[in-house]
Formats: C-alpha cells, sequence, structure tokens
C-alpha cells in the first residue's frame, strides 16, 4: 500500500519562528515512517517556501543557536486547486516533488497559526491538520478569544486590552482602566503572539510603561491581565474521529523553580527554570471540571483538531486563562506529555491528527 505523503509546514514569518521548527523536529521524530512518507517545507522568516531537510537534530532546539529555515536557492510551488503535485524552482529549472495528500502546519504565531496559512492551504484544495481560519484567528487574538470565553459562561482571567495609539494619545485614561484590575502584580501580553514572547510581569507600576514598549514591540495591541495566585494547569483537547465531543486528557502543571514566571527562557532555553509535571495532583472532582471547562473552551471557538487548555487553578476555582491552538509539540512538551499520560502515543497521536484532516475535508 502507497504511504500517505505529508507535508510537514514549519518556519515562518514571526518571532515564533525558532520554536516552530523545533516542534517540527518533534513530530518528523515521531511520525511512523511505515505509514506516512514526510515531505519537509520550511518557511523563512522573510516568508519564502523552501524545501527542508529531514534532518530531526538540525531543526530541534540546543543550547546553542536557535534553528532557522534560510533560502538555499530553491523555493517551493505549491498546486494549484485543481491538483496536488508539489514543485520546486531553482536555478536550473522546475523540478517535481511528486503529489501530496495532507499538510500539517506546525507553525507558531502570527502569518501561520493566526488563519493567514489556514486560508493559504484551503485556497488550494488540500487537507490539513488542526484548527480552521476562524477558530485559528479567535485563538491568536487574546482580545477575541477571552470576549468569547465570556459569551460561553467561561470564568476568565480578569483582564483589559490596550491599543498602541491610544496609550500613546491618552495614557492617563488607560492607567484608570488598569485601576479596574486592582492589586498588582500585572501580566502585560502582546494580545497576538505566544511562546510568552514580550510578556512583561509587572510588580510596581513605575515599570508599567516599560513593559508595554516591550509588548508594542509586538503588537499594536497588548492585553494586561491580573495576576492570580494559584497553580497553573493545563490540558490537551483532540477532536473526536466519531464526531462527538472533544476528548480531554489528564491534566499538567507547570512548576516554576526560578524566574517570576513560565517565560520564554524557561520554556525553551532554561531546562531547570520550570517542572512540567503530567499527571497534575487534582481530585477527580477538580480534574472532572477542568475537563468540561476545556471542552467548553474549545467548542467555543469553534476548534477542531487539537488545543492545549491553559488555566489557573486558585482558591475561587478554575479561570481560563487561554486555549493554544498550535501547541508546541515536542517529545517533552505538554500536549503530547499529556496525552501521553492518558494512554495515547506521540506517534497514535500524530495518526490521529492526520486522520481527522481527512475526515473534515
Amino acid at each position: 500500500m502507497a504511504k500517505t505523503r505529508v507535508v510537514i509546514l514549519f518556519g515562518g514569518a514571526s518571532s515564533e519562528h525558532s520554536i516552530s521548527c523545533a516542534t517540527a523536529s518533534g513530530v518528523l521524530s515521531a511520525i511512523d515512517r511505515d505509514k506516512y512518507e514526510v515531505i519537509p517545507v520550511g518557511i523563512t522568516r522573510e516568508g519564502l517556501f523552501v524545501p527542508a531537510e529531514d534532518d530531526v537534530q538540525k531543526w530541534a532546539l540546543t543550547s546553542g543557536e536557535l534553528p532557522e529555515v534560510s533560502f538555499e536557492g530553491k523555493t517551493i510551488i505549491w498546486p494549484s486547486a485543481s491538483g496536488k503535485e508539489l514543485k520546486f524552482q531553482d536555478y536550473n529549472g522546475v523540478h517535481s516533488l511528486g503529489n501530496i495528500d495532507v499538510v500539517f502546519p506546525v507553525l507558531h504565531g502570527p502569518n501561520g497559526e493566526d488563519g493567514t496559512m489556514q486560508g493559504f492551504i484551503e485556497l488550494m484544495g488540500l487537507p490539513y491538520v488542526g484548527n480552521g481560519v476562524f477558530a485559528s484567528a479567535a485563538g491568536m487574538d487574546k482580545e477575541f478569544s477571552k470576549a468569547l470565553f465570556i459569551a460561553a459562561g467561561l470564568p476568565v482571567t480578569p483582564h483589559v486590552v490596550i491599543h498602541k495609539e491610544t496609550w500613546l494619545r491618552d495614557p492617563e485614561s488607560t492607567l484608570e482602566k488598569i485601576k479596574s484590575l486592582g492589586s498588582l502584580p500585572l501580566f502585560v501580553k502582546p494580545a497576538r503572539a505566544g511562546s510568552s514572547v514580550g510578556v512583561s510581569k509587572v510588580k510596581d507600576m513605575a515599570d508599567f510603561a516599560k513593559a508595554l514598549e516591550v509588548a508594542f514591540n509586538e503588537d499594536s495591541k497588548v492585553t494586561v491581565e491580573k495576576g492570580l495566585v494559584g497553580r497553573e494547569v493545563e490540558c490537551a483537547v483532540l477532536s473526536n474521529r466519531d464526531g462527538g465531543a472533544p476528548k480531554v486528557s489528564v491534566a499538567g502543571e507547570i512548576v516554576i523553580t526560578s524566574g517570576e514566571f513560565y517565560d520564554f527562557d524557561a520554556k525553551y532555553r532554561d531546562a531547570d527554570a520550570a517542572k512540567l509535571i503530567c499527571p497534575a495532583d487534582l481530585t477527580e472532582a477538580e480534574l472532572t471540571q477542568m475537563q468540561a471547562l476545556a471542552r467548553r473552551a474549545f467548542n467555543s471557538l469553534g476548534c477542531f483538531g487539537l488545543a492545549r487548555a491553559d488555566f489557573f487553578l486558585t482558591k475561587d476555582g478554575f479561570f481560563v486563562n487561554e486555549l493554544n491552538l498550535m501547541p508546541g509539540f515536542t517529545p517533552i512538551s505538554m500536549y503530547p506529555k499529556c496525552w501521553q499520560a492518558s494512554g495515547l502515543s506521540y506517534p497514535d497521536l500524530i495518526d490521529q491528527l492526520i486522520q481527522l484532516a481527512f475526515e473534515r475535508n
């Protein structure tokens, strides 16, 4: 039987370029090569599609430089809407890479995880793994995802939204809005970025303007969230192939061992900055409630395929922090770890996601 030919699409024109490469490394290492033939395609930071090496180590995060897709004289030519043949062009002409069956976009951040690439793939008429255009766009934007959570009656981290233009024109009114959040600390986050890029923890309002400046370097819109005292817990959500309610994994917990919060370095550069514990120590009632909230959050954005649901567990109960619609996918990332702890192996998880892509189409 012929193998299913899968394009692993990674890199991208975003600040999370290297994290996407690391996610691709994880998928390349775990995908069932007896069932799937892999065609790696990278996107440079400038937005060029290029053939990429099928090399797990090349794209993995190491203690040295972060991995990066670069242009080496070849560019990808995608199929037209009526075909499936993938090609590349170099200085000697156009060459075929053969027909492709499905695209697995492991892209993080703007221009990849936000509906941009999902729309592009849909225009080609190709099946693809993960969430569609609307859910991807809504999940990437903290303002609108939180609004949809609230509309669904979900408990959400208290927050306000600040636009750069408003802050520069009238900082006093912005500071008045911030007062509604109550006591410090506050977390200042770009509204449309991930991997904790541009995020600051503010413990003194003298540092607030600087935190906004850092966030505005990533996005013209930021969310300012009240710092909640509690545990950071997460669970993985996966669409059900029989069309039933989404499946939810056991919970994992992030325990910070150094630093102020789970920032970029703690996630990707400093292995000793945090511990990822899975399964988390929750009562059966707490886990059941968390899983129910995760399903409601998943459905509120119209998600399909996968998401990681992030919560704070406080003395007042659970608060939804966010849904990550293309979570980190390295073998040590929380999403696959939670499924492994729930009895679903990494290769089988990848297989289910690919099969879901075909079922949607």
